[in-house]
């Protein structure tokens, strides 16, 4: 347990420690190497659906960058691009201000209103979102992007958003969704025979994804090399 000076003090290594770690990537970069260690981080979803052609592509391109991934939610890479602990958070982006640090967008997922094929919903050939409300959903956790953008729809409308069962995982909320636990909205590149498109009316949802980083922090040519393919996409 740290003691009161300890306390005082922790904060005050923490950003000499990332002083010295960003000096020592500032001396490397003039060496013009693309090598070295990269500490990134990444949801699950953008993992597995959007990243695996650009890291192939990355680890061709650059065979002596050793890539570190840290699976983690969105929010999450934002706390640790702020802090230093990794170069570039890969994530749903926030739609306020994150200020210092900076985002660039490189998808959009179109999100898509779903349920079991035998669900009541499905049965309808037009339904709003009143409707929809009658019935319980499964959602991301209340402090997540994507759950945000759902609930301001639904707060817009003034109806109340039901979501008793929540999970981080999208393939997780798939597979509830799939089995009649209730309906969800999910990125359109996730559609299956699983699971069937509501018709929802006016549905207009979008996320995007993208790269989140610290301008202010020195960047590795790993992690520069990483923004440019990145962007390529």
């Amino acid at each position: 347990i740290l003691t009161e000076a300890g306390r005082s003090l922790l904060p005050r290594a923490q950003r000499i420690f990332l002083e010295v770690e960003d000096v020592r990537r500032a001396l490397s970069n003039l060496s013009g190497h693309v090598s070295g260690k990269l500490h990134i981080g990444t949801s699950h979803h953008i993992g597995l659906h959007r990243l695996p052609g650009v890291l192939k592509a990355y680890a061709k391109q650059y065979p002596q960058v050793l890539v570190d991934i840290a699976f983690i939610d969105s929010e999450m890479g934002i706390e640790l691009v702020a802090k230093g602990k990794i170069e570039l958070a890969i994530v749903t982006l926030p739609d306020t201000d994150i200020s210092p640090l900076k985002t660039r967008r490189v998808w959009t997922d179109k999100l898509v209103f779903l349920a079991a094929p035998d669900h009541p919903l499905t049965q309808l050939r037009s339904l709003g979102l009143a409707q929809l409300a009658n019935y319980p959903a499964i959602l991301p956790s209340t402090n997540t992007f994507t759950r945000r953008i759902v609930a301001a729809k639904f707060d817009a409308a003034n109806l109340q958003l039901e979501a008793p069962l929540s999970t981080n995982y999208l393939e997780t909320i798939k597979m509830m969704t799939s089995v009649g636990l209730g309906w969800s909205v999910l990125p359109e590149t996730m559609t299956s025979d699983e699971v069937s498109v509501l018709p929802v009316k006016d549905n207009d949802l979008v996320r995007h994804l993208g790269v989140i980083y610290h301008p202010g922090h020195s960047l590795s040519n790993a992690a520069k090399a990483m923004l440019e393919l990145l962007e390529e996409n």
